[in-house]
């Protein structure tokens, strides 16, 4: 028996952040990462086209020079060790490297077999799993899709528990701030898993249930958000639009051995 720090007894568990999974990590059979603006969204859109993604954690906060180019240099050498493409950042996408973490990008860019996708939020938080726990990529367009799965695959009881990591964003100094569309994307996989009798939930896993149920317009609710208006101010709202479209997907991107996300 675990102590009150992860959750212990529950079927289903929910925490923030790289931190978070790093500490419940320790009893998880089953992590999923939720990052609806925009790296679960990303990955199933990529998972949607035949593309396996390879996440890749970027430094989260503020870094000097060197350190990023330090981590530009890594994340090359990763997608060359690969035989993967890597993705630019959203304002740097060419001709050449079309595919950046917005979903809109992903969507319209040439198929890829293989990208290496960084982010400093859910990529850290798939990095954070050990290598026997399973990782999934859930976002608001396939709540439904990833709630089947994972139930018929026996997680989301005590046993065999399911932990909803919520990735949150970062503030200047690189400290979390919590964000309300991750908030509400996972919500709705636990109210999904709860329909299908996963659980007991733990308290923090229902009141991640209970602030979903409550909100009467999701899409309004994420657009309006800091993180919708951030991105709507960077001239990315399209990407906020295919953030919400509510189960649009039937796939599931589940990490395999090699490190990538590919529909399980």
């Amino acid at each position: 028996m675990g102590g009150w720090d992860v959750q212990s007894g529950s079927g289903v568990r929910f925490e923030w952040g790289p931190a978070g999974a790093s500490r419940l990590a320790s009893e998880a059979v089953c992590l999923v990462a939720v990052d609806v603006l925009s790296f679960t969204t990303a990955v199933s859109v990529a998972v949607d086209r035949g593309i396996r993604v390879l996440p890749f954690r970027w430094p989260g906060g503020p870094v000097s020079g060197a350190e990023r180019t330090g981590a530009e240099q890594a994340a090359a050498a990763y997608a060359r060790r690969s035989g993967a493409r890597l993705a630019s950042h959203r304002h740097t996408v060419t001709s050449e490297t079309p595919w950046s973490l917005s979903p809109a990008h992903l969507r319209a860019a040439p198929f890829v077999a293989r990208l290496v996708l960084p982010s400093p939020n859910g990529a850290a938080i798939a990095a954070a799993a050990p290598p026997g726990v399973r990782v999934v990529a859930a976002c608001l367009r396939n709540t439904t899709a990833v709630g089947t799965w994972l139930t018929s695959h026996g997680y989301g009881t005590p046993e065999r528990p399911v932990i909803v990591i919520a990735a949150g964003e970062a503030w200047p100094d690189g400290s979390l701030r919590p964000a309300i569309e991750d908030l509400l994307g996972a919500g709705a996989l636990i109210s999904d898993l709860c329909s299908r009798g996963a659980g007991p939930l733990s308290p923090e896993a229902a009141a991640t249930k209970a602030s979903y149920e409550g909100t009467a317009d999701l899409a309004h609710t994420v657009a309006t958000s800091a993180s919708g208006r951030q991105l709507a101010a960077m001239g990315f709202v399209e990407d906020v639009a295919i953030a919400t479209e509510v189960d649009a997907s039937t796939l599931v991107p589940v990490r395999h051995d090699d490190g990538s996300f590919v529909s399980g």
